[in-house]
């Protein structure tokens, strides 16, 4: 019999499904035949398509629904008409020059969702969590960051895991599947994921600039360098502080304005290419060691924030953060700005709207359940944020500490010296002895001085206050950078606990950067079946072009750039995606529908709430956070810190009004897919959702990843395994 492939008219359905065809003659081997009739083992299939049986008839009798003929039961009803034993099997030839592979699956379970995790779990998130906690509300933030995040944020990561998963095609394909008309939001997410590809591993490029450097005693943050004739330190240098200098001097060489261009910074194009070529390197080794990888890259940071914390509760001033840590401020709960601001941070850290989610989930059986992979991610996600801002106010109630005791001691010599000079009367003497606990002791004795002795001192110098310099900490990367670098170097091993900090980062970003790879290479290989068969030229190629367009943000001005990409811009496309892949899943297809198909799959019945959620709460919820940013927005001009080398200081700039115009032209040129995509279905008379009498979804034939397969350059064949076309038209259609 010979068999060939057509596209299928129904929904979900329609997926490509391709067999593979192998041949077990020497035990433990498989290859690729080239040869007119092949042999194929039915035995492992018989088993599967027991248990996918089974499945059904469970799920169908729970649901007391009738039962429909689908692919998915066809292909288990021919398998199990079949006996464990060898039968010949005839192929036809498509494309000599087109070899179509079976879709791998991950490992493990543990690799699945350390992958996932890895890829959420980014530097930024970490800090930004942090510093939100710290300037917005304290625990009242992240009271509201958690019902957020198991009210919107889990249902929405349940929902591209679904797809994917079921659907076996990254985030590209996925929706057109789901919803024709909609198709265009995995265009949308592709070139989102694009442009964060950009910028992000700049950071690892800082991360590992700054690593370098952590290898010298004392390390460059930690004092002044000396001029060319060693005269004296850098009076620039000397006009700030260490930890400032080293980060706009000489980790970014930054311009004064974000007008001023300039060449990429040398030493930042090696670290730059470096992070492409690690990054590249673990994607060209396949699947399987991706996951090895990830499963290192997630649990070395895991194993040194739980070092760190440790250590950190024995430094003196981390029961002050401590302190810090657990400050509620109750009227924030009735901030809406504040409401705003931890569903982005929910969206940013579960990553999706991004493609990532769903093409890294697409790698899992169709059977997996999906549910709970989203409660486990999001749980150890939210766990990693919590021990890491309660390390993150450990290390910073120490750097205050440490900075207030210096404050201090200072202030103590300012006003020794202007009583020997007759400047200040000797009632305003301080005390000498400070070296049990200089702020303690001295801002005792502040306090006791009569009033126009104490206005006379405060005139003369600056008020040590340690929660004050608590809340100096800075935004951004300068959080990592800055206050974390500044902490680090008052460590007894300095150089140590630096370089220790700059790997887990790192780690970090490397995770991170994986998964957004792969929500840019697993779409193309669904869409261009040249690129599935050259994976490692498509990655070589996707990350040099990366690469160089990536230099752009290397330059002087570059970190202004990114701040005003991951700061301000991409909270907007992946919003108004996500809200289309609820539209697609909701209204297009149905979310009962989609319950009832991932019902059959997964073989046990799914709480009804999420039917209400996704086409009720959570699209309600996404605009509401959409339209809050944007007038947060338009009411405070956006402005970015800048460095003024004329005086060595950090000065707020607002951005110029062309940046505003390039970030609404980026807006649109990556939202223009959706309606551009509505116009061809409308053109070509695509349906707006698919037929209602289409049964459960299916996917194409996976192999795990000690069974994937390469073929050889001889091969010239595309198998396809025969179906009965009198019984299920809808697959393929069968000659003689």
């Amino acid at each position: 019999m010979k068999t060939e492939a057509q596209p299928s008219t129904s929904s979900l359905a329609n997926t490509s499904w391709t067999g593979t065809v192998i041949s077990d003659s020497v035990p433990g081997s498989q290859k690729w035949e080239d040869k007119g009739s092949l042999t194929w083992s039915a035995t492992s299939w018989t088993s599967e398509a027991q248990v996918s049986a089974a499945r059904v008839a469970e799920a169908q009798a729970r649901t007391s629904q009738p039962k429909q003929i689908s692919v998915l039961e066809a292909l288990t009803a021919s398998a199990l008409n079949q006996k464990p034993m060898y039968e010949k099997v005839q192929m036809t030839e498509k494309k000599e020059s087109e070899v179509l592979l079976a879709r791998p699956f991950w490992s493990s379970k543990t690799e699945y969702i350390l992958a996932q995790v890895g890829f959420s779990m980014k530097p930024s998130c970490l800090w930004r969590f942090a510093y939100l906690w710290l300037n917005s509300g304290g625990c009242s933030f992240a009271a509201i960051y958690i019902f957020m995040l198991f009210l919107v944020g889990v249902p929405l990561l349940f929902l591209e895991m679904a797809a994917g998963q079921s659907m076996r095609q990254g985030g590209m394909g996925v929706w057109k599947i789901i919803a024709p008309w909609i198709g265009g939001v995995g265009y949308s997410s592709f070139m989102v994921c694009f442009i964060l590809g950009l910028y992000f591993n700049v950071v690892n490029s800082w991360i590992i600039f700054y690593m370098s450097q952590s290898f010298q005693f004392p390390v460059p943050w930690e004092k002044c360098p000396l001029t060319m004739n060693s005269s004296g330190f850098d009076p620039e240098c000397e006009r700030t502080t260490p930890s400032i200098y080293f980060w706009y001097q000489q980790a970014l060489k930054a311009s004064d304005r974000i007008e001023d261009g300039g060449s990429p910074v040398y030493s930042l194009v090696l670290p730059f290419f470096l992070c492409w070529c690690l990054v590249g390197a673990f994607m060209i080794n396949g699947l399987k060691s991706t996951g090895k990888v990830i499963y290192v890259l997630v649990l070395l940071p895991c194993f040194i924030i739980v070092g760190f914390f440790i250590r950190t509760l024995l430094l003196e001033g981390a029961k002050f953060g401590l302190q810090q840590l657990v400050v509620a401020k109750i009227s924030d709960v009735y901030n809406m700005s504040v409401w705003s601001l931890a569903g982005g941070q929910v969206l940013s850290n579960t990553g999706i709207g991004l493609g990532s989610v769903a093409s890294v989930a697409s790698y899992m059986p169709q059977s997996n359940n999906c549910l709970s992979d989203a409660f486990l991610v999001s749980v150890i996600n939210l766990l990693t944020l919590l021990i890491f801002t309660s390390f993150n106010f450990c290390v910073l109630g120490f750097w205050a500490t440490v900075i207030t005791h210096r404050c201090c001691e200072r202030n103590v010599e300012i006003l020794l010296k202007l009583i020997n000079l007759g400047k200040l009367p000797p009632d305003a003497k301080p005390p000498v002895n400070l070296l049990y606990n200089p702020t303690s002791i001295y801002n005792a004795w502040l306090s006791g001085l009569p009033q126009h002795i104490k206005s006379m001192v405060l005139r003369e110098v600056t008020e040590c206050n340690i929660e004050t310099q608590f809340l100096k900490a800075s935004e951004g990367p300068k959080f990592a950078f800055l206050s974390f670098v500044e902490a680090m170097s008052f460590l007894p091993p300095s150089v140590f606990w630096s370089f220790i900090f700059f790997l887990m980062l790192l780690a970090m970003g490397l995770s991170s950067a994986i998964g957004i790879m792969q929500g840019i290479i697993t779409p193309l290989q669904d869409t261009f079946s040249f690129f599935r068969k050259h994976t490692k030229l498509l990655i070589v190629g996707v990350f040099l072009l990366m690469f160089v367009c990536g230099l752009f943000f290397t330059r002087p001005s570059g970190s202004y750039f990114i701040r005003l990409l991951s700061d301000y811009w991409i909270v907007f496309p992946i919003i108004v995606i996500v809200v289309f892949e609820t539209m697609a899943v909701s209204w297009a297809y149905g979310a009962r529908r989609f319950l009832a198909d991932l019902t059959i799959l997964l073989g046990h019945p799914i709480s009804p709430i999420f039917g209400w959620l996704w086409p009720h709460l959570c699209p309600v919820v996404l605009l509401i956070i959409f339209v809050t940013t944007m007038v947060h927005l338009c009411m405070k001009p956006i402005t970015y810190m800048s460095w003024d080398s004329s005086t060595s200081k950090e000065v707020l700039r607002p951005y110029p009004p062309w940046a505003l115009l390039l970030m609404i032209t980026l807006f649109a040129i990556v939202i223009l897919p959706i309606p551009a995509y509505f116009v061809y279905c409308r053109i070509h008379r695509i349906p707006f959702r698919p037929k209602s009498g289409d049964g459960p979804m299916t996917a194409s034939t996976s192999l795990p990843l000690n069974h994937q397969l390469t073929p050889s350059k001889e091969v010239q064949k595309e198998e396809i395994l025969q179906v009965d076309e009198t019984k299920y038209p809808s697959t393929c259609n069968v000659t003689s």
